[in-house]
């Protein structure tokens, strides 16, 4: 039996994603085959297939970063994995795939009333704004907050679980994504129209108690002086380079040591493959907060595997607001 996946054969734009079948092979020992229900496309996808990352997999591979999906086979000395399960997984890549090969530890279960699409964004996107809101910044409610990049699936995340916090927010988007802001209960500021800066400056006089950047360092420059004193400033962006990463150490240092104004930290998930404990506490919240209807991911648009170059050409075009998933045949209909 074949099944089908997604291979970047090159670096460059969306068209170097092709569609492949390999062989259905029975799981390995502590080994469970997922059947993938829906997988997110997300920046680092995009970042990836470019190169732009210090960590970006050598091609050929399979992209995808995050996953729903019912186990499908176990391997010998599986304990905990039966079929029929619910899962959720962040494998990094290989998403984009009708079936994936997971050790056991890298599954999340989850409850089966969940609809897999939204609770595709729910693995990264919401588990990055959640631990950057909540490890982090320790945020509490009424503080006043700025979101750069506030539209897209991770910029959503913080929209929705910021005012389930409680938080006074501005958002960072394009004036076409602006009904976006406004629904979560946050200003929006227009980037190609307004100058964040004055905006903040007339809005809070005493400053902004946390900014959330997701665009990499483009902003900060501009962005540390809004803050009051005490107030922080929280990188979660992927760098794009090497040189990137050291380059931001390097001012989050800087920073750090000036006395008074405001003060920078980062964050990276990729400390979920090694420190997984914090990650299975929040993503258990997360889903329990899903399951409630407590938050509710924006999903702009839902497309099978085979249209997953479309979906990462939408993405990469830089208008959609909200999330993108690729999803099984089944739950198109």
């Amino acid at each position: 039996m074949k099944y089908k996946h997604i291979v970047v054969v090159k670096r460059g734009p969306p068209e170097n994603l092709q569609v492949e079948e390999c062989d259905l092979r029975e799981p390995a020992a502590r080994e469970v085959r997922v059947k993938v229900l829906a997988c997110g496309v997300c920046q680092p996808d995009v970042q990836n297939r470019y190169g732009l990352s210090p960590h970006a997999p050598k091609v050929p591979y399979e992209p995808g970063s995050s996953i729903v999906g019912d186990v499908d086979a176990v391997g010998r000395g599986a304990r905990s994995a039966i079929p029929g399960r619910r899962v959720a997984a962040w494998p990094s890549i290989g998403g984009y795939a009708e079936y994936l090969y997971l050790p056991e530890s890298r599954l999340v279960p989850i409850p089966s009333s969940l609809d897999p699409v939204e609770a595709a964004p729910v693995v990264l996107n919401y588990v990055t704004a959640y631990q950057v809101l909540h490890r982090r910044a320790k945020v509490k409610a009424g503080d006043k907050v700025l979101i750069i990049g506030a539209s897209g699936g991770c910029g959503t995340a913080f929209l929705d679980l910021g005012r389930l916090a409680g938080l006074k927010m501005y958002g960072i988007a394009s004036g076409s994504k602006s009904s976006i802001l406004t629904q979560f209960g946050a200003l929006p500021i227009d980037y190609q129209k307004d100058d964040f800066v004055e905006v903040i400056r007339r809005a809070e006089p005493d400053g902004l108690d946390f900014i959330f950047d997701g665009m990499d360092g483009n902003y900060i420059d501009r962005a540390l002086p809004l803050l009051r004193r005490g107030g922080v400033l929280v990188e979660y962006a992927n760098p794009l380079s090497l040189r990137r990463a050291l380059g931001n150490l390097a001012r989050t240092v800087m920073v750090n040591l000036l006395p008074g104004g405001g003060k920078m930290k980062a964050y990276g998930a990729g400390l979920a493959l090694f420190y997984r404990k914090p990650f299975l506490e929040d993503w258990a919240i997360l889903f329990r907060l899903l399951q409630e209807g407590k938050i509710q991911p924006v999903i702009s648009g839902r497309f099978s595997l085979l249209e997953a170059a479309r979906a990462n050409a939408l993405l990469e075009g830089g208008q959609v607001a909200g999330n993108l998933i690729l999803v099984a045949p089944a739950l198109l209909k």
